[in-house]
């Protein structure tokens, strides 16, 4: 993995928000800066440029200068806090960021001799909060900015941008997906419960929510919980995964590494799925000994 920092921008005044506090709203459960945060937590350094709040994991705070100075200010102020040679630069508004574009990212700014790769969105419009930046040709031109203009407050974006070699990267439908109004914050949380994403978002917050790192398979519980319900109890199903859960733990303690912690928990849900069959077969057996049989009943 290629090392970076990254700049998160969590200021503004979030004018289309009613001015409330953008960063710390949540969808799905988590807070919007939270769910960026995830997206980077391979990062060095992790700056955030804006007030001060409580988050998923340590970061380093700063403002810009002077506060509500524009992205340009805050990308300034967040950068003499980084000492990577790329930079990622992101706002703190994406709630369907996730690793698998910051990683594009990182490869397109590594690519040739270009100075950095941002995201396209669908429409093919140009994202400078979604974007990698070498750090010595951010730095180069940030200064020939704040010198030509007298300060980097109020500049817009594009400034830097066109003066930049940068790669394009397809952002696909959603990484891009910022939320600037109440609106987009509904279909933010609407899109979350929707059938094909919902377990994946859920079992996603859960992980960030307890400090797991650890690649699950799903499909492996679900079949476990479907044998329990349906060869035990309806209530064995959620008493069972857990139990995989605690069993795996403890196999797991001394593992190397995600790998064989996600190996336990396939093994412990293997036995107990193993066990639920061997249950449903012994009732399926006894089903037809427990039937009446008609003789001596009368029955013609």
């Amino acid at each position: 993995m290629t090392a970076y920092d990254v700049i998160v921008l969590a200021g503004g005044a979030a004018k289309r928000l009613g001015g409330a506090d953008k960063p710390a709203v949540r969808v799905g459960g988590r807070a919007l800066l939270d769910r960026v945060l995830a997206a980077c937590s391979g990062a060095g350094a992790t700056v955030v440029v804006g007030g001060r709040r409580p988050t998923s994991r340590p970061v380093v705070w700063t403002r810009e200068v002077p506060e509500g100075g524009g992205p340009l200010a805050a990308l300034g102020a967040g950068v003499r806090l980084t000492t990577a040679e790329r930079v990622l630069v992101l706002s703190a508004d994406l709630p369907f960021l996730g690793p698998a574009t910051v990683d594009a990212l990182l490869a397109a700014a590594g690519e040739g001799g270009g100075e950095g790769a941002l995201c396209t969105d669908p429409d093919g419009r140009d994202q400078p909060l979604l974007a990698v930046y070498r750090a010595e040709p951010l730095r180069r031109e940030l200064a020939l900015l704040a010198t030509e203009h007298g300060s980097l407050a109020g500049l817009p974006l594009r400034l830097l941008t066109g003066e930049l070699d940068l790669a394009r990267v397809d952002a696909g439908p959603h990484a891009a997906f910022d939320c600037d109004t109440w609106e987009d914050i509904a279909a933010a949380r609407a899109r979350i419960r929707e059938h094909g994403a919902v377990l994946d978002e859920w079992i996603t917050s859960v992980k960030n929510e307890l400090g797991i790192e650890l690649d699950v398979d799903t499909d492996v519980l679900l079949d476990l919980a479907r044998d329990a319900a349906h060869g035990v109890a309806r209530p064995a199903a959620p008493l069972t995964t857990f139990l995989v859960g605690y069993a795996a733990a403890r196999a797991s303690a001394a593992a190397a590494g995600p790998e064989e912690a996600a190996a336990a928990v396939a093994e412990a849900a293997r036995k107990a799925t193993a066990l639920a069959l061997r249950w449903e077969a012994e009732a399926a057996e006894e089903r037809p000994r427990a039937e009446p049989s008609g003789e001596g009943t009368g029955t013609p």
